[in-house]
């Protein structure tokens, strides 16, 4: 790895995990990306193992931050590019053109189930949409609304069971003004057959779906999710710093990123916070970090409950260390919005999403932001996909050469200097255009909603 002059370890590139440089007196911090990841329990001497037998974070509660922005000299890059994609009614635009059937309620999972088997729609299962209460509800109903208005489905068929609390009139009050030739509504208790009623709407979606041609559109149309998952020591070495140039060169385009896994921000959220582009950005970036710590507080948790056991066999030791990795895929480019559950993209450039950094629920949030694709680093592997195209990209040569069927991109030859950026780039673009990503061929396409709440 390429070391930070403050660093006192270094990250060995056979497996990943940390060796002191110098010796290091107990009680001392760990410097890694030139930033502490936590400090040393006993004396560590030069070449030693680094990790977590002699090393403990320095995470604790709620932080007061002032506001000391810095701004990154990023370089430019061409504008006008153009990528085929599909434009929708409303004008925005979708890389996809398929129909999807989003369920109000968990009971009709399976209704849900046969009518795609039938059609070739893409449904979604959960177990929400009852039973819940106050903002629990709420989230379920802004993260389904989200899906019902997302650009990659050329049309929706919402499916309702009819006594849910969630029930349809309630969730066409969330949903808003619709367009009735794109979103049809099936509850299912009003038919004798529902499985052929929801069969009938598919169809006439369908063919309103093949109104719909690829045609040229601005690169700066784009809107990339960002999330890492089974992260290992590679993980901010090679694949997120790879990621965050491309955030960089997509936001430089007139693109958007988000950036979501709040708790794996804990350590390194001052990085985030002084690339806010004014003091209102900065003042929310604050409270979603604190108010996260507070949602593990008020659940008697402490806030470091992090790394994974597998993040701990990749070589990482701490939540510091996970989440200076975890930021890079960032960039350095200006934090310009906050979003909460729920939320869908405002402004272009590079947003920051509320949300846990549970793998299919990050990737739930971020598809329901609105974003097109999601790029997932991954040092360990994991074969889950969102709704919307999910390109893993290997931190390390052997993943990619082992689990094939999951991986789509292999960040591994950054370690030889090769910066991969225009690569990667490219093979986005091949992904907006309609190339399948591994998730996409073998049918991996999930959803889990965030909980925290009551159930009757």
């Amino acid at each position: 790895m390429q070391i930070n002059r403050l660093d006192n370890v270094d990250v060995n590139l056979n497996d990943g995990h940390k060796y002191a440089l110098r010796d290091i007196k107990k009680g001392e911090n760990i410097i890694k990306y030139g930033n502490p990841i936590g400090h040393a329990t006993e004396d560590i001497p030069a070449g030693a193992h680094v990790h977590t037998h002699n090393v403990k974070t320095n995470l604790s509660g709620n932080l007061e931050y002032t506001y000391e922005p810095v701004k990154y000299e990023l370089p430019t890059e061409e504008q006008g590019r153009t990528f085929m994609g599909y434009v929708r009614e409303n004008g925005e635009v979708g890389i996809r053109n398929e129909i999807w059937i989003v369920n109000t309620v968990g009971c009709v999972n399976k209704v849900a189930e046969r009518i795609a088997n039938a059609t070739g729609a893409y449904h979604f299962p959960h177990p929400f949409g009852c039973s819940q209460l106050g903002d629990d509800q709420t989230v379920t109903q802004l993260i389904l609304r989200g899906m019902v208005n997302h650009p990659n489905a050329a049309g929706v068929l919402v499916l309702g069971l009819g006594c849910e609390n969630n029930n349809m009139e309630v969730f066409r009050k969330v949903l808003g003004e619709i367009d009735e030739r794109r979103v049809r509504f099936l509850i299912a208790q009003e038919h004798d057959d529902e499985v052929a009623e929801g069969i009938r709407l598919v169809e006439e979606l369908k063919e309103y779906a093949s109104t719909f041609k690829r045609q040229p559109v601005p690169v700066s149309k784009l809107r990339i999710g960002l999330k890492c998952g089974g992260s290992d020591g590679y993980s901010g070495i090679t694949a997120n710093p790879l990621v965050g140039r491309l955030s960089d060169k997509l936001i430089a385009m007139g693109g958007s990123c988000v950036l979501t896994e709040v708790p794996e921000m804990f350590g390194a959220e001052h990085l985030l916070m002084q690339r806010c582009e004014n003091a209102e950005t900065f003042k929310n970036m604050v409270a979603l970090i604190n108010n996260f710590k507070d949602y593990y507080t008020r659940h008697n948790q402490v806030i470091y409950e992090n790394p994974s056991p597998g993040n701990k066999k990749g070589g990482i030791t701490t939540l510091e260390e996970k989440s200076l990795g975890c930021v890079q895929k960032g960039g350095l480019s200006p934090v310009v919005d906050v979003l909460d559950y729920g939320d869908r993209l405002r402004k272009p450039g590079l947003s920051v999403l509320n949300g846990p950094g549970n793998d299919i629920v990050a990737i739930t949030n971020l598809m329901a932001a609105g974003v097109h694709i999601i790029l997932f680093t991954t040092g360990r592997g994991t074969p889950v996909g969102s709704a919307v195209p999910t390109v893993k990209i290997a931190t390390n040569a052997s993943l990619a050469e082992r689990k094939s069927g999951w991986i789509d991109f292999d960040a591994s030859p950054t370690l030889s200097g090769s910066p991969l950026t225009n690569e990667l780039f490219d093979y986005i673009i091949k992904v907006a255009e309609g190339e399948k990503t591994k998730n996409e061929l073998h049918g991996y396409k999930e959803i889990s909603i965030f909980k925290d709440g009551v159930t009757l």
